[in-house]
């Protein structure tokens, strides 16, 4: 019984995480696409959100557990936005945390059929150079 509770708890964990890398992911590409008019960094962001993968889908979504989620509330912090930098700044935080998150879990040899820990940390490098060059190409003061 104690070993199902901590596969799903664990599930869970790949399962909010490849989520949230996603859906970060998502919001700096569709700036990019949208209000920059950026099709290079946009497409750079579309290829990676499409890289961020996981196994045995079916046994995710089985664990996902939206509503008793204990944190679920939102905290002041993420209630508001400044300007559309303070938006595109936490979401590559959002997705750069959530791949190391899922780069971290995968070397856990149990979990080695779910994916490659190695694609997560190149996307989350990736993340981190096109933040670098997001940020200073169109919010630079």
């Amino acid at each position: 019984m104690e070993e199902t509770i901590k596969d799903k708890g664990i599930q869970r964990i790949l399962d909010a995480n490849l989520n949230r890398l996603k859906e970060g992911i998502r919001v700096i590409e569709d700036t990019a696409r949208y209000l920059q008019d950026d099709k290079k960094i946009a497409s750079r962001l579309k290829n990676l959100r499409h890289t961020a993968t996981l196994n045995h889908f079916n046994s995710l979504l089985n664990s996902r557990d939206s509503i008793g989620d204990v944190l679920k509330k939102t905290i002041s912090s993420e209630a508001k936005r400044q300007d559309i930098k303070a938006i595109v700044s936490a979401n590559f935080k959002r997705a750069q945390e959530s791949s190391r998150v899922l780069e971290e879990y995968l070397k856990y040899e149990e979990l080695k059929d779910f994916g490659n820990s190695e694609i997560f940390k190149n996307i989350r490098y990736e993340l981190y150079e096109i933040e670098k060059e997001f940020i200073l190409k169109y919010f630079a003061r």
